[in-house]
């Protein structure tokens, strides 16, 4: 299973073969047998009757091969279950290896914070819960050298989201990113400090290498997983005719990304928000297909790429974002998404999960985050509480 603790030095995780466990059910006996074949290989039982001593050994046999078989079945099974990373002091794991293992499901922290907040942290845990047997990382630029961070941080989100077994927090380390794609030159070129929109453009261009060079599905970190997407190459639709870039999914190395990052270089103008974000690919898209309106709940499909209706990922759209905070006299059931985008972008006013509010993204904590809710939300309070009591 994976489990991520920060070390020393970033971007290096250490890796254990994976142990005899599988669902959480011990198979011990498993491991025992396989040593009892290779300690105690079948004996050839001597006896005195030539026939018998023919028979006894195609028993033997027999029964050596449906042994072995099982044994060999079950360690097949075992090859299916949850990651087994943890920590060790030799053979270091590395962020490459672990994207190397196909399918992650990738979140970005392009600020230099290190204490990911509720909503944050709600949206890997939801991840990981739905996505059990798929690596969920979250990359945080506020890692570096000096950061040394583990399950016992001050940082209590950061000990939440580590001790989650599939989840990996590496570095953001931009320059490696953007190695072999044609955004490197133009990193090289940019001066962060002078760039008014530097937080939300850095990482327009860090999820696209990742997903070019990796595969996988990009995530904002403010949407809450409810369901797996079925789909392998998609765009989000935030409306008709737009596409968003808050969340997407591509095998590694598909021609619509590494075209989206050389647009991405020709088209720059960081001084226009969203311009290397959703309308660089909604103007992508608009090059290969013929973009009409959605009709009900159907999905669109052009060439080997799925739009996917906004009811996948946007059933309560941007103008009317503050409903997530808002007590509903009847909860929608979201029966037709497969996640869904909060819109903390909007939040100005910083509106916050609040327990026993009773609000709609209160009940979406608890069904999808509920470590989150219960650590962050109720026991923050709870702590608050008994400090004002002091």
């Amino acid at each position: 299973m994976l489990q991520t603790v920060w070390v020393s030095s970033p971007g290096r995780w250490t890796l254990r073969e994976p142990a005899c466990h599988c669902g959480g059910k011990q198979t011990r006996w498993k491991c025992r047998f396989v040593r009892t074949i290779i300690q105690h290989p079948c004996r050839r039982h001597a006896t005195k009757r030539p026939g018998k001593v023919r028979m006894l050994k195609k028993i033997q046999i027999c029964l050596c091969f449906f042994f072995v078989s099982g044994i060999l079945y079950e360690i097949s099974l075992l090859s299916g279950c949850y990651f087994s990373y943890v920590p060790m002091s030799k053979h270091f794991l590395t962020p490459e290896q672990v994207l190397n293992l196909g399918k992650s499901i990738i979140f970005l922290e392009t600020t230099e914070r290190l204490e990911p907040p509720p909503l944050v942290s709600c949206s890997v845990e939801s991840a990981a819960r739905i996505y059990q047997d798929r690596p969920i990382i979250l990359f945080m630029k506020g890692l570096t050298n000096d950061t040394a961070l583990d399950l016992n941080s001050s940082y209590t989100a950061f000990s939440l989201l580590s001790s989650m077994k599939n989840v990996f927090i590496f570095p953001l380390q931009m320059e490696t990113v953007f190695q072999e794609t044609p955004l490197l030159q133009w990193y090289n070129q940019v001066v962060p400090e002078q760039e008014k929109n530097w937080v939300h453009v850095s990482s327009d261009a860090s999820r696209l290498a990742l997903i070019w060079k990796y595969g996988g599905i990009y995530m904002d970190t403010d949407v809450i997983s409810i369901r797996p997407i079925p789909e392998e190459s998609f765009l989000a639709a935030q409306k008709s005719r737009f596409s968003s870039n808050g969340i997407f999914g591509f095998p590694a190395h598909h021609k619509f990304i590494w075209d989206c990052m050389e647009n991405f270089v020709l088209k720059y103008n960081g001084n226009i928000w969203g311009n290397q974000g959703p309308f660089l690919m909604t103007r992508m898209l608009k090059t290969i297909c013929n973009l009409t309106d959605f009709k009900g709940t159907e999905d669109h499909r052009c060439q080997n790429i799925s739009f996917l209706n906004p009811q996948r990922f946007y059933p309560i759209p941007y103008p009317a974002w503050g409903r997530y905070y808002q007590v509903w006299d009847k909860s929608p059931n979201f029966n037709h998404s497969y996640a869904l985008h909060l819109w903390n972008f909007m939040n100005h006013n910083r509106k916050a999960v609040v327990a026993g509010s009773n609000t709609l993204a209160e009940k979406l904590y608890k069904a999808y985050c509920p470590t989150t809710y219960e650590d962050l939300i109720r026991n923050a309070e709870l702590r608050d509480f008994t400090r004002s009591e002091d």
